[in-house]
């Protein structure tokens, strides 16, 4: 029986009544998805912190992160900001930023080749709060969940970090697709391969995302694959979405932006997304911004301002103070990696290590895995990895027939020669 409390006028059950309670009486609690398997990440993690309590001395090359504080010049102006009685500041930003005016055009050019002002009325612009949280969005945006009908999204994630393809999974009417990334390609994909085209021609509604530069091979897209792949989907009417989010850390001159292609081709329907995480420490930021068509744009911003308020200003401030007068803080963060990079590739090479492909932006590496190591045969690089871990304390990332080693977080340099015993001892053969 319920009572009435005279004091707060809430309901409450009496002490004496709990005694009837037994488990007959309730419905059971209990989890509404379905069994999964666990994630990479959190096993990767898992392993480690099992050797860790073993006393063995970890070498962290999987982490995707960048160590150490956020580079400065951005942290002082941030402060300026947080300190600022303009209520703008530190309001809602919903879909603009009202408290840093013009943010995401401003942020957009700071990675683009082109000249935006020559893109006045024919794009739009969407300040984000990272790229993450916008995926699901993207999925979402194709409208079949409220159309009825259904579609394909085609994501770079075998190898790839699976968040793309993980948005896909709770949307009605989503088919998700992984393009054929072939190695002896590069891992790039034909739009026209055998492998896509037996699901049947795509057509307007269809998706496809890609990550370029690419997590985790390091390739970058080029002004020779790009036209290619928006004149095809231009005429089939297939949306477009880049995630760029390493692509202010390019190690070429080949590189280009989907933004300076897809502006030559008025009827593609595209997006593309860069993130402030991976310049400096900016990770915990969460500061993005998109450029693409206002069709694409306009459905974004309808389901992204019915869900969030947007990102917080203060940090837009400094974060745009710092692409926009410091570029030489950023310059530096790009050649450390760039120097990091060439240097494990070659360590790990004179260890026997086989690189899958030569990475051009960011701060992963990506090897074939092993056949054999430790005296032993490898049948995935999952295996391969928690044997590094337990015998020398390396940890990398395990991609099926790959392992993504990452030099943004171990000083690489120090740990040098602690990192070529390591793989000395695994003994590794192909």
């Amino acid at each position: 029986m319920l009572y009435k409390n005279s004091r707060n006028s809430q309901l409450v059950v009496p002490n004496n009544t709990k005694a009837t309670y037994n488990r007959r009486t309730f419905v059971a609690r209990k989890s509404l998805l379905l069994p999964a398997g666990e994630n990479l990440f959190q096993r990767v993690k898992k392993q480690s912190l099992a050797a860790q309590q073993a006393g063995i001395e970890l070498i962290k090359l999987s982490i995707g992160q960048p160590s150490g504080p956020a580079i400065e010049e951005a942290c002082s102006a941030t402060a300026i900001a947080v300190m600022s009685r303009e209520e703008n500041m530190h309001e809602y930003q919903d879909n603009d930023c009202p408290g840093v005016p013009n943010f995401a055009k401003r942020f957009v050019q700071a990675h683009v080749k082109t000249d935006l002002k020559l893109l006045d009325g024919t794009v739009e612009y969407l300040p984000i709060p990272g790229i993450k949280p916008m995926l699901h969005v993207l999925v979402e945006a194709l409208g079949t969940w409220e159309s009825g009908r259904t579609a394909r999204v085609f994501t770079m994630t075998k190898p790839g970090y699976p968040t793309p393809a993980d948005a896909c999974k709770p949307i009605k009417g989503i088919k998700q697709v992984h393009l054929p990334m072939d190695p002896a390609c590069g891992f790039l994909f034909n739009i026209h391969d055998a492998e896509i085209q037996a699901l049947g021609e795509l057509a307007e509604g269809d998706m496809i995302m890609l990550n370029f530069p690419h997590n985790p091979t390091g390739i970058v897209a080029t002004d020779l694959f790009l036209p290619y792949l928006c004149a095809y989907c231009a005429k089939k009417g297939v949306r477009i979405f880049n995630d760029a989010a390493y692509s202010i850390l390019s190690h070429t001159h080949n590189a280009a932006t989907l933004t300076d292609v897809a502006s030559r081709f008025p009827c593609l329907n595209w997006i593309e997304a860069f993130s402030a995480s991976k310049a400096g420490n900016f990770t915990g930021w969460r500061v993005g911004a998109m450029v693409g068509s206002p069709e694409f744009i306009g459905d974004i911003k309808r389901i992204k301002g019915n869900t969030d308020s947007g990102f917080t200003a203060f940090s837009a401030a400094g974060i745009l103070h710092l692409f926009e007068n410091h570029r030489d803080k950023i310059e530096a963060v790009r050649e450390l990696y760039d120097s990091r990079i060439k240097l494990v590739i070659r360590n790990l090479i004179d260890c026997g290590m086989r690189l899958a492909v030569e990475p051009e932006a960011g701060f992963f590496l990506l090897f074939n895995c092993p056949k054999k190591a430790f005296g032993q045969e490898i049948n995935d690089a999952e295996q391969f990895n928690a044997l590094m871990i337990q015998n020398t304390g390396i940890v990398g990332v395990p991609f099926g027939k790959w392992i993504r080693y990452a030099i943004c977080a171990a000083d690489v340099h120090a740990l040098r020669d602690e990192i070529r015993r390591a793989f000395e001892k695994a003994e590794v053969s192909y």
